[in-house]
């Protein structure tokens, strides 16, 4: 009778180490497709940019430099998103990717200040097209970038929580890293205001 409890309770544990180890598994694959869903939008931004640049070039002759600059900053960004996508649950290069996202930004944003300047520029059907879809993809980007913040916050409740915490250190279950939206450094600064 005592051999039965016991082999009763190492089933249970056995069945309930399987279900927690089963669990963080599937949260770390839910996590990596969410990630792989800004990876999509990403690309896609990445490709809308040097069409941006190109459209803009003809009107900005004396803006050279910042057109390089959204460039760099977009090849940038393009380097470190495959090394983001090609280990989501690598904290650095989410980082890495988070900085590079944010520069890219802060470039963009110069660009679209300066387009202000040139009205020819801004009635561009190619530019406003162009610029529309940036927006949109914009906007999914940012969905997107929720979800995977929400599937990273889930699994690391679980990896964190105990017991599942025990499964998670044996299995070497590392914590994922929250993708931010980070500015550009100018972009926090506060907004002087005159009157």
């Amino acid at each position: 009778m005592g051999i039965l409890i016991f082999l009763a309770i190492i089933a249970v544990l056995v069945f309930w180490a399987i279900g927690a180890y089963n669990r963080l598994v599937d949260l770390r694959n839910r996590f990596k497709n969410a990630f792989a869903q800004i990876d999509v939008q990403l690309k896609r931004r990445y490709d809308l940019i040097p069409n941006l640049v190109e459209t803009a070039r003809a009107y900005m002759k004396h803006e050279r430099e910042t057109l390089e600059a959204v460039i760099r900053a977009r090849n940038s960004a393009v380097t470190a998103n495959a090394a983001a996508a090609a280990d989501p649950g690598n904290a650095t290069a989410i980082a890495s990717l988070a900085a590079a996202e944010g520069l890219l930004g802060g470039a963009l944003g110069k660009l679209f200040a300066l387009a202000e300047a040139y009205p020819d520029l801004k009635a561009n059907q190619n530019m406003m097209q162009l610029t529309e879809e940036l927006t949109g993809t914009e906007n999914k980007i940012a969905f997107a970038r929720q979800a995977f913040n929400d599937a990273v916050m889930t699994f690391n409740t679980a990896a964190q929580q105990f017991p599942s915490n025990l499964i998670a250190s044996i299995f070497s279950f590392k914590p994922a890293e929250l993708l931010d939206a980070t500015e550009a450094p100018e972009e926090r600064k506060p907004v002087k205001v005159q009157f």
